[in-house]
């Protein structure tokens, strides 16, 4: 999305590097205790995987036009999804609030999904966090999961906690709690943020687009769609908290004020002030 700092450059290199950068890290507050508590909230964009639709369906050979008609308008099983951008905010806490210690959407266009993958398993595995999605349970856990396989990385750390068990804390799926698990309960996670006073989707994108941006070349935009969506479900999620009475008004303020500081110091691209995400309280 428009809203949010851009991914690119060597401060988003990788989401091993994004919580080690100086520039980032000085400005830092620093705690002398031990809490051991994360957070990383993350979301996924994909396109249809064309070679592996070709392969399970007799289809090797054919020009990639003529496979992706036979992929169709629906929306793809979720073993047919190949992964382009994975967006991920990373927390931890203190006594007194959320810190955002990372934030970025690393993408094919600077790295192969395997490595992307690998990245993003390696951190879950040393931090152990506590993982936030919106519709991670039905889609981007799974799909993260079939990727791995497919591309043969291991993934230890997502077997460390009942990540894929959709009733613990372990991954909260904010479109399942919030609902209480019933379809007739749901919000969309535009509706939500628009509702809470939030930026919501940006007008000239949606998720429908991804694939249509992807293979005209704007892969960065796809990233910065992607970095929004992850900015606007860590957002809900601390309204979640505050509602639960796991953050009090101070602390959610404070974590808040956290966020829209490590905006500051990142930077945000050119014309995002007008829909700033992290002016609206």
């Amino acid at each position: 999305m428009r809203t949010v700092p851009s991914v690119e450059g060597t401060r988003f290199a990788s989401y091993a590097s994004l919580t080690t950068n100086k520039n980032l890290q000085r400005h830092r507050v620093r705690h002398n205790h031990s809490i051991g508590q994360h957070v990383i909230v993350w979301d996924l964009e994909t396109v249809p995987d064309l070679a592996g639709f070709a392969a399970a369906n007799d289809l090797l050979g054919k020009p990639e036009a003529e496979v992706r008609e036979a992929v169709g308008d629906k929306f793809p099983k979720h073993i047919y999804h190949s992964i382009i951008c994975i967006g991920a905010l990373v927390a931890h806490r203190e006594p007194d609030r959320w810190v955002t210690d990372a934030l970025g959407a690393p993408h094919v266009g600077d790295r192969s999904e395997k490595a992307l993958i690998t990245a993003f398993v390696t951190r879950i595995a040393e931090l152990g966090p506590q993982l936030v999605t919106f519709n991670g349970s039905s889609f981007d856990l799974p799909v993260l999961r079939y990727r791995a396989m497919v591309h043969g990385v291991a993934a230890p750390g997502l077997a460390a906690r009942p990540y894929f068990n959709r009733y613990t804390d372990d991954a909260i799926d904010l479109c399942d709690v919030l609902s209480s698990f019933s379809s007739q309960g749901k919000a969309t996670l535009h509706e939500l943020s628009r509702v809470m006073g939030l930026p919501g989707k940006p007008d000239d994108m949606s998720g429908s687009e991804v694939e249509k941006y992807y293979r005209g070349g704007r892969i960065r935009d796809v990233a910065q769609y992607c970095e929004s969506d992850v900015v606007n479900t860590y957002r809900v999620w601390l309204r979640y908290e505050l509602f639960r009475g796991r953050l009090t008004d101070a602390q959610f303020q404070a974590s808040e004020a956290c966020l829209a500081d490590f905006h500051q110091r990142a930077g945000k691209p050119s014309g995002a002030e007008g829909r700033d995400a992290l002016v609206q309280r």
